[in-house]
């Protein structure tokens, strides 16, 4: 990719915007894009001047107020009006990423060119994503119905000169962040303020962000499962091809396969086993890790068709003569699989847990919770109940927010879906699941160097090797708090590849 990607040249993928953000890809305006936005808007100015009817949100207010008609000379004041009484989002600050997302995604639906907005709101708001001016927006407030309402007003406030920011590491007013670049304040036209407030974009930049830290889950998972399998000296063949095929969920399929590629080459799976079988928790990783891959593909594609709509209202459609509107706001196909998505993520730490407890049993020439003389030591006793508890806690926030509706602006938006709960849960979630991994990892790593001096696959000999440079194998008892927060440390910092 180059250093700058031309909004509106292409349709947005969660991969291409993981690349953004990584590499501190700057943003422009194709010259497409621009002309769609400049025709859009030259259209809805005339609508305006020459139409007697109301149109919602351009000359009328706003929810059960859309019977309101306003004068064309207090257009410009009800649109700013709409930003700073809608500025309502309330909770924890939101991370700095996924205000990022905010913008690049707004910018992103404004330049398809149905929204009516001056090419001068998209552009700064590009200004604000190269120059790193993040909005300040908090994480609760959004109903995802009428669009992110509350959230996407804290995060368009600036542009008006109002609300903070943050800017290198210091917060400023609105005012004093134009001022410092010399910008004056968007003085909004009609439509303009619905356009950035109704939308998808709070609940979408959250979903995406979920999306590219559960990918990265998803792999680790992989191959810590298969640490533990060797630990466990479980067999290979629950993980052969033959028997993949003749069920051939995609996600099933992945899994085995990759399996095999992590365990190509050791010494401990191809040894000659005592026991006939091992348990679920072993030998379904296949449908289990694939059941979650099959989910995580499914909130992939509807979310990447979601980035990729318009999503405010009303829709402006120039070339057919038409102000539609409709409910491209509403966020309920991304509240649904943001709340499958969470309950197949929790799914994959259950089955890490498992594998912890079956490792710290004592069985199979393994010492009880993994240490020399237990009794003495605990070992690995207390991880596993930490692991628990986080396991309970993620089957907590698995129940579907999107299963809730409660009726707002005086019953005109009587059925909402939730879909920003469902999508800031999914970081709890995700937050959890790194610590799940890692005391999965730990309890693998310290059940395999009880193997030795039988080697495992080069790969997974690799990651050993790189982890214990960084985590040592446990003796006696020390305090684990220290190794969990050391091998956290590992997890964020070690690329895992699986060739």
């Amino acid at each position: 990719m180059k250093d700058t990607y031309a909004i509106g040249s292409s349709l947005l993928t969660y991969d291409i915007i993981e690349k953004i953000l990584k590499n501190n890809i700057k943003l422009t305006l194709s010259e497409e894009a621009k002309e769609k936005i400049r025709h859009c808007r030259e259209y809805l100015d005339s609508k305006a001047d020459a139409d007697a009817a109301p149109i919602y949100g351009v000359t009328t207010g706003f929810g059960s107020l859309c019977n309101k008609q306003i004068s064309f000379e207090q257009l410009s004041t009800l649109q700013e009006n709409l930003v700073k009484s809608h500025s309502c989002s309330v909770g924890k600050p939101v991370d700095g990423d996924v205000v990022k997302l905010m913008l690049l995604l707004k910018a992103h639906a404004l330049s398809m060119g149905f929204s009516g907005v001056q090419l001068i709101t998209v552009e700064r708001i590009i200004d604000f994503y190269n120059n790193d001016i993040l909005p300040i927006v908090y994480d609760r407030g959004s109903l995802g119905a009428s669009g992110d309402l509350a959230p996407l007003a804290n995060l368009f406030l600036p542009l008006i000169g109002e609300g903070e920011v943050m800017y290198k590491g210091e917060r400023y007013s609105g005012k004093e962040i134009l001022d410092k670049f010399g910008w004056e304040p968007i003085k909004l036209q009609s439509k303009e303020g619905l356009a950035l407030l109704n939308g998808t974009q709070f609940m979408s930049a959250n979903g995406i962000k979920a999306l590219i830290d559960a990918w990265h889950l998803v792999n680790c998972f992989d191959l810590f499962g298969a640490m533990s399998l060797e630990a466990y000296d479980g067999r290979i063949e629950p993980f052969l091809a033959p028997l993949h095929r003749v069920r051939p969920h995609r996600g099933q399929i992945e899994t085995a396969e990759i399996y095999r590629k992590i365990l190509n080459g050791s010494e401990i799976i191809t040894r000659e086993k005592q026991h006939v079988q091992d348990p679920y928790s072993f030998r379904c990783i296949p449908q289990v890790h694939g059941a979650v891959k099959d989910a995580m593909h499914h909130v992939t594609e509807v979310l990447h068709t979601e980035i990729n709509s318009v999503t405010d209202n009303p829709t402006v459609f120039p070339d057919e003569d038409l102000v539609l509107s409709g409910g491209n706001f509403h966020g309920e196909p991304i509240a649904l699989v943001f709340d499958y998505m969470g309950v197949a993520l929790a799914e994959l730490g259950n089955i890490s847990e498992r594998r912890v407890a079956q490792l710290i049993l004592g069985q199979r020439g393994l010492p009880e919770f993994l240490v020399a003389k237990p009794g003495l030591n605990s070992g690995f006793m207390i991880p596993q109940y930490a692991d628990a508890s986080l396991v309970s806690q993620n089957k907590m926030y698995a129940w579907p927010a999107s299963c809730d509706s409660i009726v707002s602006s005086n019953g005109q938006e009587d059925l909402v879906s939730m879909g920003a709960n469902s999508a800031t849960k999914l970081h709890k979630i995700i937050d959890n699941l790194k610590i799940i991994a890692v005391i999965e990892l730990m309890n693998a790593a310290q059940g395999i160097d009880f193997r030795r001096p039988l080697k495992s696959s080069p790969l997974i000999e690799k990651v050993m090797k790189a982890y214990r440079e960084a985590v040592p194998f446990v003796e006696d008892d020390v305090v684990m708090n220290d190794y969990i927060r050391k091998s956290q440390h590992f997890l964020e910092n070690y690329d895992i590849e699986i060739e």
